[in-house]
């Protein structure tokens, strides 16, 4: 029943967070982080551009309630459609909880000083053009690698059938 951010975004997410998570081996200790260190930590999601990737969440979340309730009653659209708008009203807010769990992961993970730096980094021209290139490099990387990996299966498949061909199979 959750509606996601686009596959772009995603993986640019799941290829940031696994790099935030790699670098944060030997990091902070697990224990509750300081309010300094969320808070450095949410300058560092939003020098990211990672916050954006939550906004659409609390969006998606009522518009894909309102389509599984109108799939059950279609006679309910014109309500639905009002209840919706106003949800979008009143829970536009909560995106700023998912930053600030987000965020502890992220404090919980990296040292005060680390967060820092990486903070420094994304607000340097080289970090603003990771943050600007990375979706785009990611898009390219993907479709790269179903590319590699769909050749790859032609080549293993061709392979395959002529090893079984050796065998008596001829598949």
């Amino acid at each position: 029943m959750f509606a996601f951010p686009t596959a772009r975004s995603t993986g640019a997410f799941i290829l940031a967070l696994g790099f935030a998570l790699a670098l944060g081996v030997g990091g902070a200790a697990a224990q509750e982080p300081s309010k300094t260190a969320i808070a450095t930590a949410k300058e560092v999601l939003t020098a990211k551009g990672a916050n954006s990737m939550y906004a659409p969440l609390v969006s998606g979340v009522i518009e894909r309630t309102k389509v599984v309730l109108l799939q059950s009653n279609p006679m309910l659209g014109k309500d639905l459609n009002e209840v919706a708008t106003k949800l979008h009203a009143d829970y536009a807010s909560r995106s700023a909880e998912i930053l600030n769990e987000v965020a502890k992961i992220y404090a919980s993970r990296f040292t005060e000083q680390e967060l820092k730096d990486a903070l420094n980094f994304y607000k340097s021209p080289l970090g603003r053009k990771l943050v600007v290139e990375e979706p785009n490099i990611l898009d390219q990387s993907m479709r790269t690698a179903q590319t590699w990996a769909e050749n790859l299966s032609q080549e293993i498949i061709a392979k395959m059938r002529a090893e079984m061909k050796k065998r008596g199979h001829d598949i």
